[in-house]
């Protein structure tokens, strides 16, 4: 996840308290159209969101990269390096814990400007969480500074990963539907906070040399066989559970999925090795979810550093 320093979350100058409220730009200085079917309004995200090149060209949305760094080498995301690659580098033999970095200002504003070069009335931008990433802020400073600020609207997701991508594809969906930007807008307010990553590791390696747990925290884990489960709340990892040994956390993790209805969901995966296994298993057990037809992704550089490889789980919005 970002590596800047997180920005609180901030409508027009005003903390927000809930993440009902991720929604930027909404209404009042910006104010977007509201009548339905006047405007073409243009989808842009980050790569934080695991969103592929390939299906962010088929689908008709724009992707910024996010800066992945190993030791003195840098790449965007996406288009510099390749999912194959950064998980080839992430899990050599001794190899540097990966450092992440927000876009610069100046390639929102790139996309911004080919957006409207493209024809857009309206923009949508929709970004990694704020508290995880500084990418959110160097889209607010490009479209602050835009000749045509009043036409972008910005969303903070308050998540990351395929969870993030879930908001941005649905987003997409409704304005090709015909949507205007405010209803758009609604509707992702309305589901972020139904939004979630429901994730467990396979180690606490990951966690330790990036700093999130301590190293006598991770030893004591690996001890126990403890495999963490996680989610993004409000733009912070929390933990869910702490389950010992992998198939009691896999149980575990079913019963936190089905707690309630699911209206859209992903597998989200880290290299597992058996993760068809595990979709059919998730599907079988529950038949709603069975009847989703769940994808599969894989986690990248946003998560990727943190949990590790082997990891399993699920994006999800809740209904």
């Amino acid at each position: 996840m970002g590596q800047g320093t997180p920005c609180a979350r901030r409508a027009h100058g005003d903390r927000l308290g809930s993440q009902g409220n991720a929604a930027r730009r909404a209404t009042e200085q910006r104010g977007p159209k509201v009548s339905k079917g006047t405007s073409k309004i243009a989808i842009i995200s980050d790569s934080a969101s695991d969103i592929q090149p390939s299906e962010a060209k088929e689908i008709g949305i724009s992707i910024v990269p996010i800066i992945v760094s190993f030791e003195s080498e840098s790449f965007k995301v996406g288009e510099e390096i390749s999912m194959d690659e950064f998980w080839r580098r992430l899990t050599a033999p001794g190899a540097p814990f990966p450092k992440t970095a927000a876009p610069p200002a100046a390639a929102f504003t790139a996309a911004y400007d080919r957006a409207f070069a493209d024809g857009a009335d309206e923009i949508i931008s929709i970004h990694v969480a704020s508290k995880l990433s500084a990418t959110y802020r160097s889209a607010e400073m490009a479209a602050n500074a835009h000749p045509q600020a009043k036409s972008i609207h910005l969303v903070d997701t308050a998540t990351a990963s395929a969870a993030q991508g879930l908001l941005v594809k649905r987003a997409k969906r409704l304005a090709d539907a015909g949507r205007s930007a405010g209803e758009i807008i609604a509707d992702l307010d309305r589901a972020i906070p139904r939004t979630h990553v429901i994730f467990f590791l396979d180690s606490l390696d990951y966690l330790k040399a990036g700093g999130r747990i301590s190293p006598a925290r991770a030893a004591i884990g690996g001890l126990l066989a403890v495999k963490p489960i996680i989610d993004i709340v409000d733009g912070e990892v929390v933990t869910l559970d702490r389950p010992r040994t992998a198939s009691k956390a896999r149980e575990r993790f079913m019963e936190l999925v089905g707690a309630s209805p699911v209206e859209e969901l992903t597998i989200l995966h880290a290299e597992a090795p058996d993760v068809e296994a595990f979709r059919a298993e998730l599907t079988a057990r529950f038949p709603a979810i069975g009847a989703l037809k769940p994808g599969i992704v894989r986690a990248g550089a946003a998560i990727g550093p943190h949990t590790g490889p082997r990891g399993l789980g699920v994006a999800l919005i809740r209904t």
